[in-house]
């Protein structure tokens, strides 16, 4: 967690304020893998910052024969709504985390899976038909829900696909339809693993920054309330996160001293479907600026520059979301 003109990660950070309220952090993650007993992770360095997460692993094929299988990459779930409130920097493309992947330093070409679900049912073949994009928020999508059959549209409805959003844009009211389904993605590739050699794969991305307008995990300038005992469990802050809280400005009337909160979720537990546990795990956070505050649930954290914050662990098993 950090604490300027936003709270990101949870950190507080000083700066421009939100265009909404609060936006909503997308929860992502590292590589998956069928279930195997034969390829381990050696390595693990997981960089994590406003800006960008980096994950390098060194895998290693722990038996005599080759061994091949699927890597995915699962994109996080994008839901529709008809507020729309989640961090995302690229509402058009499918691939709005910008991801990218290498193999020992070459590019990897990637397939990508999309299915939409609506009410625990599968409607991917029914926008498909309906020449309806799967990416809710996208304009290509609404442009295409407008021109819906009237009895399509009714169907869709009526099934939980879609939702009839009524309101005034200044001249009347008006109906839009609106994306109920959830878009569910995932890059893959199939990998081979020789024995007897490491393999590095490096993958990049964008992560999703939620936050709000303001710092909202004290009340009345006290560490108490709901949303306090929230942040508490979810980004390890102790007193002395919260005592540098409360000596920041109020914020000022036009808003230039303004503190604000920011957060990042990071899935750990992607890495467990290796064989055993991961035998060196790094994880780097780069908080982004000096006067930046941050939290997050770590062990043995230790702070290696200005803004850098480090964690080492040997034969770690990943356990939980990571926060902050």
């Amino acid at each position: 967690m950090f604490l300027r003109s936003c709270l990101f990660a949870v950190t507080l950070l000083p700066g421009a304020a939100l265009a909404n309220d609060t936006m909503a952090d997308l929860k992502t993650g590292g590589l998956s893998y069928v279930q195997t007993l034969d390829i381990e992770m050696v390595k693990e360095d997981l960089f994590i910052s406003r800006e960008e997460i980096r994950v390098d692993y060194i895998f290693r094929n722990t038996t005599e024969k080759p061994v091949s299988g699927i890597v995915a990459f699962p994109m996080p779930d994008i839901t529709g709504s008809p507020e729309g409130n989640i961090a995302m920097d690229d509402m058009q493309a499918d691939n709005f985390l910008g991801f990218s992947v290498t193999q020992d330093g070459e590019p990897i070409k990637v397939q990508l899976q999309q299915r939409a679900i609506a009410n625990s049912l599968d409607v991917t073949d029914d926008l498909v038909a309906q020449d309806v994009p799967l990416l809710p928020f996208a304009d290509a999508t609404a442009d295409a829900l407008a021109k819906l059959d009237a009895g399509v549209a009714e169907d869709f409805k009526e099934r939980g696909v879609l939702f009839n959003n009524s309101y005034d844009d200044g001249s009347g009211m008006k109906d839009h339809l609106t994306p109920l389904w959830t878009l569910r993605s995932a890059y893959w590739w199939k990998a081979s693993f020789p024995p007897g050699r490491d393999i590095h794969v490096s993958h990049r991305y964008k992560p999703s920054v939620g936050g709000t307008v303001a710092v909202t995990l004290l009340e009345d300038g006290k560490p108490k309330g709901e949303r306090f005992k929230d942040y508490k469990a979810r980004y390890c802050i102790d007193d002395s996160f919260v005592k540098a809280a409360q000596k920041l400005p109020l914020p000022s009337d036009d808003g230039s001293t303004l503190y604000t909160e920011a957060w990042i979720s990071y899935i750990l537990t992607t890495g467990n479907n290796w064989g055993g546990p991961i035998k060196s795990f790094t994880l780097t956070v780069d908080k982004g600026d000096p006067r930046n505050l941050i939290s997050f649930c770590g062990t043995g954290v230790t702070k290696t520059g200005p803004t850098i914050l480090q964690m080492k662990a040997e034969d770690f098993y990943p356990e939980r979301i990571w926060r902050s």
